[in-house]
């Protein structure tokens, strides 16, 4: 009975001891009050310093693009469960296939043609 449970335990181990040994490490490994300096606490990601904040503003086409982008990565990765299985499928796969790609192409002709992609 272990055997069967033996994954799921060594699975729940690695679960619990890595977050509890990041905690215990930010601990060990902390900056002593005493040697805190300005520097040290300010905010640090990616190697670019927080600032002031910038007063620039994206416009609307940046977010469209952004969400028109996902959208048709989303419309992508249904095409791959599709592919793989087309051959069981027959002619009925290969026509809902093509409906679906038509389905595609005719959003994309849309926006494009309503401008959605131009950045301006």
């Amino acid at each position: 009975m272990l055997h069967s449970w033996l994954a799921f335990l060594i699975y729940g181990f690695f679960a619990l001891a890595i977050p509890a040994s990041m905690m215990v490490m930010s601990f060990v490994f902390a900056t002593r009050p005493d040697r805190r300096t300005r520097a040290r606490t300010i905010p640090f990601e990616s190697g670019v310093s927080k600032g002031p904040p910038d007063q620039r503003s994206f416009t609307i086409s940046f977010y469209l693009t952004a969400m028109l982008f996902i959208v048709f990565d989303i419309e992508i990765v249904f095409l791959y469960p599709l592919a793989v299985i087309l051959h069981q499928l027959a002619w009925f796969g290969f026509v809902e296939f093509f409906f679906f790609i038509v389905i595609l192409a005719v959003a994309y002709v849309y926006i494009w043609r309503k401008g959605a992609l131009e950045w301006r």
